[in-house]
């Protein structure tokens, strides 16, 4: 590491996921081994995948990032929601690189820049860059991408607060534009519902993903308003989805699904995770 290099510091390594290089790479790697993944139909424009501690989440995580291991994109863009109580609608980070224990990953500042200049010209808004973030949600993404791709990327960053759907349709506009012509990899960061039993968990879950799947990333925020469906990162997978539709995707595929319920065996109250690509055919 540079010691002049502005890195955000890691809040979640050894805790969310292992803290040690060599089991960090051996976990994800496993992960990864254990997809069987279906037959998938074109080219891969976007993945959604989970966020939860790898204990729980990794092997449906492993799905995702097994559909494009060995790809080689310049530019990775992450999408996933702010947990924390931040005031602004969307956030980047203030840092120069991230850093997981499998190394440093530089943040493409010229591309945060261009779309924060996008967003001012779409919507009126702009990123809000700020420093050492508490966040997971981006984060815990990182290690499946330094295993999964091939070769070093650079990374852009968004985090979500204002899931409103001008506000994602905006940030999906706006990240079309900017990604147009570039070799790149959209990422939406997602968990699915929260804390129910696993009957009702699946209900919702089976709701949601489908929704994903009809490609309808207005129905997709709409479904925890109508109480159908539940994610705490629906709006990164909705802004993902207007992304992805622009860069000419036409069919989502949901290539896994479990619950913690379905990891740990305890059922009471549990969370969903799916993983799905999007594609063009």
């Amino acid at each position: 590491m540079n010691a002049g290099k502005n890195v955000r510091p890691s809040p979640i390594a050894g805790r969310w996921y292992p803290g040690d290089e060599k089991e960090l790479a051996r976990k994800v790697d496993t992960y990864i081994a254990g997809a069987k993944l279906p037959e998938i139909e074109g080219s891969i424009i976007a993945i959604m995948s989970p966020h939860a501690g790898y204990l729980y989440s990794g092997p449906v995580a492993g799905y995702a990032f097994a559909a494009v291991k060995g790809f080689k994109p310049d530019l990775v863009v992450v999408v996933s929601p702010m947990h924390h109580p931040y005031t602004y609608p969307l956030l980047t980070t203030l840092h120069d690189a991230f850093v997981t224990p499998l190394g440093e990953i530089p943040v493409d500042t010229g591309a945060v820049k261009t779309l924060s200049e996008q967003l001012e010209r779409v919507y009126g808004t702009h990123l809000t860059a700020v420093a050492q973030d508490p966040e997971h949600s981006l984060e815990i993404e990182l290690p499946f991408l330094q295993r999964a791709l091939d070769g070093g990327f650079h990374l852009l960053p968004v985090m979500v607060r204002d899931q409103s759907i001008p506000v994602m349709e905006a940030l999906g506009t706006a990240l079309a534009e900017v990604l147009k012509g570039k070799n790149t990899l959209l990422v939406a960061s997602t968990d699915l519902s929260h804390f129910y039993p696993q009957k009702i968990a699946l209900k919702y879950d089976y709701e949601f993903l489908r929704r994903v799947e009809t490609f309808d990333p207005q129905s997709v925020i709409n479904a925890e308003e109508e109480g159908v469906g539940f994610a705490c990162g629906r709006g990164a997978v909705a802004a993902v989805m207007w992304a992805s539709k622009i860069l000419g995707a036409n069919k989502i595929q949901i290539l896994n699904h479990a619950t913690s319920g379905d990891i740990i065996g305890k059922y009471d109250e549990v969370v969903g995770y799916g993983a799905a690509v999007m594609t063009r055919t």
